[in-house]
């Protein structure tokens, strides 16, 4: 089984969850269900695993002194192994994305939290912190809210991962020891709703990186929700129920092929009906289990899987082995002509073992 590495030190001893309402609290909470009515989980992991959400309360889904609330503004602490200026290079370089902006050094994007839909601001100006600012009349007046943004943050930016053990393996591996070093802070930016990563996935495939970007810019801007904010127009990525909804000619209108349209509709009425989610692939167990169940849904092989795993489910032996871009990036660090075959690959990893996520992500970084 993978083990997501968590900064023990964001976390809490242990978490309870109470049957009757399905949710978990950290220890401290001062809800008092009955002792029958509960249960114990030793990890956030776990009890959202077993379908347990977050106590509004106390908000136990953000790990303990890991971000301040001051209303109007959210401090989130992050590890010694990040970089915001790293992060900000990798996503200033898709000038043609839709789902947020980059502009002096921040990031401005629109989050929906059930019924609400805050536009938040994202900055850095000292070490160890980063700032989430609400911006224009979207503050959101219930604390439960604000946390689902932080944790939406923490979880884009994978900031509960501890890379130092990456770093340690990666300083002695003759390819990634120059990632590290020209990346150093950089995380896997991540897409934390599994619907929206799938469809990223099966738009990509077979076509280059511009034209993916702009089918998806066709696709969020005709379907999706549009939100104005202090003169800027935010998007939202449309629901599975939106997308389940519609016909083949539908989609066809994007210019997208007739299979791509078949699948995205496909996945979307999965997703909507339940028989898909993230819950499920988590509580496969381990990469292998879960992406043998995503490659049954058509539309999605190994490449889509493995980018899913990565992108979405945070599993770090995930590993799009296939992948062009990380068979041009070798390339690229070997001087070679020739791409890597597969075998090659498999004996440049063979020391990768549980970063292989990470080492992919890395290697990528060098195309742009």
């Amino acid at each position: 089984m993978n083990i997501k590495r968590v900064n023990a030190e964001w976390d809490a001893p242990y978490f309870t969850g109470v049957k009757t309402m399905k949710i978990y609290c950290f220890p401290w909470c001062t809800g008092q269900p009955k002792p029958e009515n509960t249960v114990r989980f030793e990890s956030r992991v776990e009890a959202e695993r077993a379908g347990y959400r977050s106590c509004k309360n106390c908000c136990s889904g953000l790990p303990k002194g890991s971000w301040e609330d001051n209303k109007q503004e959210l401090i989130l602490i992050t590890p010694k192994e990040f970089s915001f200026s790293e992060n900000m290079k990798y996503m200033s370089n898709s000038p043609d994305e839709c789902l947020f902006h980059t502009r002096d050094q921040k990031i401005y994007k629109a989050i929906p939290v059930g019924q609400e839909t805050p536009v938040v601001e994202i900055s850095s100006n000292s070490e160890n912190v980063m700032t989430i600012r609400f911006i224009g009349e979207t503050t959101p007046s219930r604390r439960w809210v604000r946390a689902e943004v932080a944790r939406y943050v923490r979880e884009w930016f994978d900031l509960d991962t501890d890379l130092l053990p990456f770093y340690e393996m990666a300083r002695t591996d003759a390819l990634l020891q120059r990632a590290v070093d020209s990346f150093y802070g950089l995380r896997t930016i991540g897409i934390p709703d599994l619907f929206e990563a799938i469809c990223w996935g099966i738009i990509g495939q077979q076509i280059n990186l511009t034209f993916a970007y702009t089918l998806k810019r066709r696709l969020v801007e005709t379907f999706g929700r549009g939100l104005e904010c202090e003169g800027e127009l935010y998007w939202v990525f449309p629901t599975p129920d939106e997308i389940a909804a519609l016909t083949v000619e539908d989609l066809g209108l994007l210019r997208m092929t007739v299979k791509k349209c078949e699948y995205l509709i496909g996945v979307a009425r999965l997703i909507a009906a339940g028989e898909l989610t993230k819950e499920l692939l988590l509580n496969a167990g381990d990469d292998k289990k879960a992406e043998k169940m995503l490659v049954k849904v058509r539309g999605i092989g190994p490449w889509t899987a493995n980018y899913v795993l990565m992108r979405c489910l945070r599993f770090p032996s995930a590993f799009p082995i296939d992948d062009v871009g990380l068979h041009n990036s070798i390339k690229h660090l070997q001087g070679t002509e020739n791409k890597p075959t597969k075998n090659e690959i498999l004996q440049l990893s063979s020391t990768w073992t549980n970063w292989e996520s990470y080492a992919t992500f890395y290697l990528w970084r060098f195309l742009y």
